[in-house]
C-alpha cells in the first residue's frame, strides 16, 4: 500500500470529495484504486475562515512502484505491527513483577502476558471502580484516602484526566499504534486510531482499565490491590554486581523475583526515598511549577475556530502557548482540557494539588490549562536526587494553607493577579474546583520567580488567544505535579545503571509523560524483560536510545 499525505480538503467536504481528492493526487483513473483507508485526519485552522481538514490516507493501487517512482510524496505505508521479540518456552514458572497498574504497568503487563510470562501487577491502591468512590470522597466531602486517589490506584493518574492519545515521542517502531490497539480493543472508540489528536476521557477509560485487567487475568497474569511496595530486595554478586531478587510490601510479604519493572508513577514519593535509600541510581530532573486557569470554553472556541465556533467535527478547540520570560525562565501551558473541569489531585495530608480533568464529550462549561513555569534542580534550595520531592511539598503545603486547610484551593482572578491584589470575591467564570476555592493571593503559593513570569506570559498569550487575559478568568493553585521530581537511570536495555533486573519505567521513572508515552515505554520495557527472563539479547532496534521516550502528552 502507499501512504499519502498532506491530503487537504475543506472542512465541510461532502464523502465523496475525499475519494475524488486522492485520486487527483495519485494522478489514476477510478479502475486502478483498489481500495483506501484514513490512517490520520486533522484539521489546519490557521486560516479561521478557511479551515481544512488534513488526511493521511493508505491506498491501494495499481502499479505502486511506478507512482513511487514518479511522485516523491508518496511512501511505502509502513508495517505497524507489534511483534514481541520473546515467549515463555513451555513450562516456564519464573514470573516477572510489575510496580504499578498506570498505562505503563498496564501496557508492559499485557506485553508480557501475551509472551506468555503471567506477570504479577502489585499495586498500593485499588481497582478502578473502588478507587473512583475514593477520589469523589475527597472532591465531595473533603476526605482523602492517601492510598486511592487520582494519583494511586487502578489506571494511575491518567484515569482522571482528559484522555490524552498522542504525545510527541520519537516512536521509531510505532509503538504508540499498538497502544491505541489495544486501547480499542479494550473499548476505545475506533476514532482513536485516526484522529490526530485523540482522547478518550475518565468515564471511558474506567471502562478500558477494567477489560485490559480481564484480559490479562485470562493470560494467567494477576493481580495483587492495596499492595505497597516498602522495600527492595538486592543481593550482591561476588565481583559486586548488585542484583534484584524482590520486593517486600507493607504487611511484611516478601515476593521473590529477578526481574521488576518498576512503573510506580510521578507521585510515588515513599518508593522513591526507599529506592534511593537501598542505593538505586537516580537523580533530581527539572520540574515545573504554577496553577490551573479557566476560560469560558467558547472563548478559546472563537480564537481558535473563528465562524466555525462549536463545529461539531472540530470539537472543543485547544492550546498550547509558550512564553519565554525577560528573567530567564519559560512560562507554557500544559494538560489543556477542553470542556473540562479542575480537580483535586492531593495524595498527601495537608499538601493541596491541582489537575484537569474531561469527559469524553468535553461540554463542560470551562477550559482549563496548566499554566506552569519551568524549574531547574538548582531552584530546589537543596541538594541531592530527592531534593524535587521537598519542594513540592513546600509549595504544595502553602497552597493548603492558603485555601484554609480544609482542601478548598485557593483561587485568584486573573485581574487581581497582574494588578498585585489578592482576590476578595470572583467573577463571571466560576472555577470548577471542588470541593471548592477560596479567594486568596496565590503569590503566597509560588516562588517570586514564577509569579513574575506568569504575569509578563498572561498578557503575551493574549497576543494569541483574544481574552486569554480577561479579568474574571481565574486560577486555581497549585499544579506542581508535571512530571516525576527523579529520573531513574537505566541503560540501552532499559534496566537500572546499577541494580541488575530492576527495570525503571513510564513517567514515575521520569522517561514518558502522558498516557501514550508511558504506554509506549511500558512496551519497549516488556521487551527488554522478556528477553532477560529467556536470555536473549535485545535487539539492537529495539534498546532504548536516551530521551526518545521522554514527551509530553
Amino acid at each position: 500500500m502507499l501512504r499519502v499525505t498532506e491530503l487537504r480538503l475543506p472542512l465541510d467536504h461532502p464523502e465523496p470529495a475525499l475519494k475524488q481528492a486522492l485520486l487527483a493526487r495519485l494522478g489514476i483513473a477510478p479502475a486502478r484504486l483498489r481500495g483506501f483507508s484514513v490512517f490520520r485526519r486533522g484539521h489546519d485552522a490557521r486560516k479561521k475562515h478557511a479551515i481544512q481538514l488534513v488526511y493521511t490516507i493508505d491506498a491501494e493501487v495499481e502499479d505502486e512502484a511506478g507512482l513511487l517512482a514518479r511522485d516523491p510524496r508518496l511512501s511505502p505505508t509502513p508495517d505497524m505491527r507489534w511483534q514481541p521479540v520473546a515467549s515463555a518456552p513451555p513450562g516456564f514458572t519464573e514470573r516477572p513483577l510489575v510496580i504499578g497498574a498506570g498505562p505503563c504497568g498496564l501496557m508492559a503487563a499485557l506485553a508480557l502476558a501475551r509472551m506468555g510470562f503471567r506477570p504479577i501487577i502489585l499495586d498500593r491502591g485499588k481497582v478502578v471502580r473502588e478507587r473512583t468512590k475514593d477520589t469523589w470522597a475527597l472532591w465531595r466531602k473533603g476526605v482523602l484516602t492517601p492510598e486511592s486517589n487520582v494519583q494511586f490506584g487502578e489506571g494511575g493518574a491518567g484515569t482522571f484526566s482528559d484522555g490524552k492519545l498522542y504525545s510527541q515521542i520519537k516512536d521509531r517502531l510505532h509503538h504508540g499504534r499498538h497502544v491505541l490497539e489495544e486501547f480499542v480493543a479494550a473499548g476505545a472508540p475506533e476514532e482513536i486510531l485516526t484522529l490526530s489528536k485523540p482522547h478518550i476521557g475518565t468515564f471511558r477509560l474506567v471502562h478500558m482499565v477494567e477489560q485490559i485487567r480481564a484480559t490479562i487475568e485470562g493470560l494467567g497474569g494477576e493481580y495483587r490491590w492495596s499492595t505497597r511496595v516498602t522495600d527492595l530486595l538486592v543481593e550482591q554478586d561476588d565481583d559486586g554486581t548488585r542484583r534484584v531478587a524482590g520486593v517486600e510490601t507493607a504487611d511484611g510479604e516478601r515476593i521473590a523475583a529477578r526481574h521488576v519493572v518498576l512503573a510506580v508513577g510521578h507521585s510515588a514519593r515513599d518508593t522513591f526515598a526507599m529506592l534511593h535509600a537501598r542505593g538505586v541510581a537516580m537523580e533530581a530532573k527539572p520540574l515545573s511549577i504554577g496553577v490551573r486557569i479557566e476560560h469560558p470554553q467558547g472563548l478559546i472556541d472563537r480564537a481558535r475556530f473563528g465562524p466555525f465556533a462549536g463545529n461539531k467535527t472540530l470539537g472543543a478547540a485547544d492550546y498550547k502557548l509558550v512564553h519565554h520570560a525577560s528573567n530567564g525562565r519559560g512560562v507554557y501551558s500544559f494538560c489543556m482540557c477542553p470542556g473540562g473541569t479542575v480537580v483535586a489531585a492531593a495524595s498527601e495530608p495537608g499538601r493541596l494539588v491541582t489537575n484537569g480533568m474531561s469527559q469524553y464529550s468535553r461540554n463542560e462549561r470551562n477550559a482549563n490549562s496548566a499554566i506552569v513555569v519551568g524549574l531547574t534542580p538548582a531552584d530546589f534550595g537543596a541538594e541531592g536526587p530527592l531534593a524535587g520531592i521537598g519542594f513540592q511539598r513546600h509549595w504544595e503545603e502553602r497552597a493548603f494553607v492558603e485555601g484554609g486547610s480544609d482542601w478548598r484551593a485557593p483561587a485568584q482572578r486573573v485581574g487581581d493577579f497582574l494588578a498585585g491584589r489578592p482576590s476578595t470575591t470572583l467573577g463571571d467564570v466560576l472555577p470548577s474546583y471542588r470541593p471548592g476555592v477560596r479567594p486568596a493571593d496565590l503569590t503566597r503559593c509560588l516562588p517570586d520567580y514564577a509569579v513574575a513570569a506568569m504575569r509578563e506570559a498572561l498578557p503575551a498569550f493574549a497576543q494569541d488567544i483574544a481574552g486569554f487575559a480577561m479579568e474574571d478568568a481565574v486560577m486555581t493553585g497549585v499544579e506542581t505535579r508535571t512530571s516525576s521530581p527523579v529520573r531513574i537511570g537505566r541503560g540501552v536495555g532499559f534496566a537500572s545503571l546499577n541494580t541488575h533486573g530492576l527495570y525503571p519505567a513510564g513517567e514515575g521513572a521520569g522517561y514518558a509523560g502522558g498516557i501514550l508515552s508511558a504506554g509506549v515505554d511500558g512496551l519497549r520495557v516488556a521487551d527488554a524483560v522478556g528477553c532477560g527472563l529467556t536470555g536473549f539479547e535485545l535487539p539492537a532496534e529495539r534498546r532504548w536510545r536516551g530521551g526518545e521516550t521522554q514527551g509530553w502528552g
